[in-house]
């Protein structure tokens, strides 16, 4: 049987993952044994859950008890499932739950980068990405247009953050990633790498050449500023997406978007 809890006020400790922890207090709870996450609405517990990550609790809107969360519940088995009326898991969470659903989740050890890519032929890497809702937005790109595998500096937000993951719709718990500390590892792998940025000897994105590299690693930096000069200057080609109207740049997000659907695809433009 589940084991529902319903909540009338929210001091009890055990909800304090919920309400009073920040996301990088989480990921740090078990320390030095990794950490919690909390991912949200019943699309991305469920794809969460897919992917084998362990669940610690539920938080739930009261009237999705016996609806649409109804299969999450059996799905968790007995952890604890706390429940209450929307207004005041809006009190005690500060936002609006996407379908009334809050899962605090383990976090899983990371693959190291050679064990990621060691049958991957198209990999994202993405240098100080800092905005989780773009962070999720590349995910899903990155899994919907034949990425195998997503690389994170040390500099990006978490994928596992609340938002990221909620954006991405769960795609986190789909596509293969890690951290990566130096490109220069994805060379030693046999990667080509491809710098999106503009400069005056960038290739286009449809460039043949570019086409034909067989392992490639399309490398996008932050918001703004865009990659590291030093980071272009280790990149094999620096590529740009051509504009139109005056236009200078496009969102990282949306740079990724094009970027993935051009040089993901499993055979060259003719």
């Amino acid at each position: 049987m589940p084991n529902i809890i319903e909540i009338t006020e929210y001091s009890a400790v055990e909800l304090d993952m919920y309400v009073r922890l920040n996301e990088a207090q989480l990921m740090h709870y078990y320390e030095p044994h990794g950490g919690l996450f909390i991912t949200e609405s019943p699309l991305v517990i469920g794809r969460a859950l897919d992917a084998g990550y362990e669940p610690i609790s539920l938080l739930l809107e009261k009237k999705h008890i016996e609806t649409q969360a109804k299969e999450l519940i059996e799905r968790c088995h007995n952890i604890p499932v706390y429940t209450a009326e929307l207004d005041l898991l809006k009190q005690m969470t500060g936002f609006q739950l996407t379908r009334g659903a809050l899962c605090a989740m383990k976090r899983k050890e990371l693959p190291s980068v050679h064990e990621l890519l060691k049958t991957a032929k198209r990999v994202a890497v993405l240098e100080n990405v800092m905005n989780p809702t773009n962070i999720g937005a590349i995910f899903r790109s990155a899994a919907a247009l034949n990425m195998d595998a997503v690389l994170l500096t040390s500099g990006c937000s978490d994928p596992l953050y609340r938002r990221a993951a909620r954006v991405a719709m769960g795609t986190v718990f789909q596509i293969p990633w890690t951290f990566i500390d130096d490109i220069q590892h994805l060379k030693e792998l046999g990667f080509k790498t491809a710098a999106m940025a503009l400069s005056d000897d960038s290739v286009s994105i449809d460039d043949p050449q570019l086409m034909k590299e067989e392992k490639l690693a399309i490398v996008l930096g932050t918001e703004g500023d865009g990659l590291a000069k030093s980071t272009i200057a280790q990149c094999d080609y620096t590529v740009k997406i051509p504009m139109a109207h005056g236009v200078d740049s496009l969102n990282v997000a949306a740079a990724s978007a094009v970027a993935f659907w051009q040089l993901g695809k499993k055979e060259p433009c003719k």
